[in-house]
């Protein structure tokens, strides 16, 4: 039995962390009359392309299938990608959090 790839995993995860970053600039917009204009909603919607990304690199490399030369280089790409993406998402939120940004 071969292993499942990575990208099996990492396709539905991003998805689910675009639609955390949309909620955030939804909540965020909501927030903006009581605490002021910010620049956290450009930054959430910044990360939620770059989920976008780790999505479109593991859904290609789960479409080129396991034999394909270049999956498992679209599969780390996208790792990359999601990994960051997670990092940044943190980052600001701490940020946020402590009304840094």
């Amino acid at each position: 039995m071969a292993p499942e790839k990575l990208a099996h995993h990492i396709l539905p995860n991003s998805a689910t962390m675009i639609g955390v970053c949309v909620t955030a600039v939804g909540l965020v917009k909501i927030a903006e009359d009581r605490i002021g204009p910010t620049y956290v909603d450009v930054y959430f919607a910044l990360l939620a392309i770059v989920f976008l990304g780790s999505a479109i690199l593991s859904y290609l490399s789960v479409r080129a299938g396991t034999e394909a030369q270049g999956a498992s280089t679209l599969e780390k790409l996208a790792d990359g990608l999601f990994m960051a993406g997670l990092l940044g998402l943190t980052c600001i939120a701490t940020l946020f959090a402590y009304e840094v940004i």
